[in-house]
């Protein structure tokens, strides 16, 4: 086990609208405000996105097993921001829900959002973490360091 502590820094709450990309839309302001920790939980709906729902088989590194929303959905997620090579990498992982047949995953890809998606981010101030992608394990796992 690793692990850094932090405080909480600045707060954001966001409005996404009908049409924008969920996952392009929470880089894009990691980006300008530069979020380079962060935490977030968000709800709302999507037209179409891609999950990751699990791997195919029990092994490491894993082949990701797919789901594609192609309907609209309400979505309930919770996730990180962390950079990785100079960009931030956002890590979502989320509910959708139509009707009786919820999915649960790791978005990925692209995302179209219906009507509205809300997000509430938590910055993470004095935790010092970055990606760095672990070629044995199949992923970028966070990584800590004492400095920026």
């Amino acid at each position: 086990m690793e692990y850094a502590k932090g405080s909480i820094g600045r707060v954001f709450t966001v409005r996404l609208d009908h049409g924008d990309d969920v996952l392009h839309e929470l880089e894009d302001l990691a980006l300008k405000e530069d979020i380079r920790s962060a935490m977030f939980v968000l709800l709302g709906a999507v037209r179409e996105a891609g999950l990751v729902a699990g791997p195919k088989e029990n092994k490491v590194p894993p082949q990701a097993q797919w789901v594609k929303i192609s309907d609209v959905h309400e979505i309930l997620g919770v996730g990180n921001i962390f950079f990785e090579q100079d960009r931030p990498r956002i890590h979502l992982h989320c509910a959708a829900g139509r009707g009786i047949a919820p999915v649960v995953g790791c978005m990925r890809g692209e995302s179209e959002i219906f009507m509205v998606v809300e997000v509430f981010i938590l910055e993470l101030a004095g935790i010092f973490a970055s990606r760095s992608f672990d070629e044995g394990r199949g992923f970028a796992p966070i990584g800590f360091s004492s400095t920026a």
